[in-house]
């Protein structure tokens, strides 16, 4: 059975994105750390991207027996180019549709529904409550990557500014 509280999180940890971008300018977003990791608009596309990704995921796990999924790695995904380049704007929209589809999907599922597994190459077989829990934290972390590239191009300018 699907846990409220992942429930009430599925539907609500995204509205941390507005504080997370409040201030931050074109160039904040687009700054790469000096390691190359993406930048904060790049981990919003990958954010994006990737509720594309589960959703095809989650539809797998309900008409399939027990898929194979593999990691997924932007990397390797030939539409993560496209998504990578996309204006902010069109990011935020994607993410917005993406998560309301995730959404509906998730609230009209039975308890048996949420009880059908995928299969992950690492953590082996996992049910679609599983599944949900894996994805909301992996954005959970992204979300905080989004948080330090912003501050860290923010601490940038402002030493900047006082030499």
């Amino acid at each position: 059975m699907l846990n409220q509280n992942t429930l009430l999180r599925l539907q609500t940890q995204l509205e941390v994105i507005p504080f997370l971008l409040d201030g931050a300018t074109p160039e904040a977003l687009m700054t790469r750390p000096g390691s190359g990791q993406w930048s904060a608009q790049e981990n919003l596309a990958h954010l994006a991207r990737h509720h594309a990704v589960f959703l095809e995921r989650l539809h797998r796990i309900l008409e399939e027996s027990a898929p194979r999924l593999g990691r997924y790695r932007a990397e390797e995904d030939q539409a993560w180019p496209e998504w990578s380049c996309l204006p902010i704007e069109e990011i935020l929209a994607r993410l917005k549709s993406l998560r309301a589809e995730v959404i509906n999907l998730i609230k009209g599922l039975s308890q048996a529904e949420t009880s059908r597994a995928g299969i992950h190459p690492m953590f082996g077989e996992m049910t679609l409550a599983g599944w949900l829990e894996f994805f909301l934290l992996h954005e959970a972390h992204h979300l905080y990557v989004v948080m330090i590239r912003i501050g860290g191009a923010k601490a940038r300018v402002e030493l900047k500014i006082e030499r």
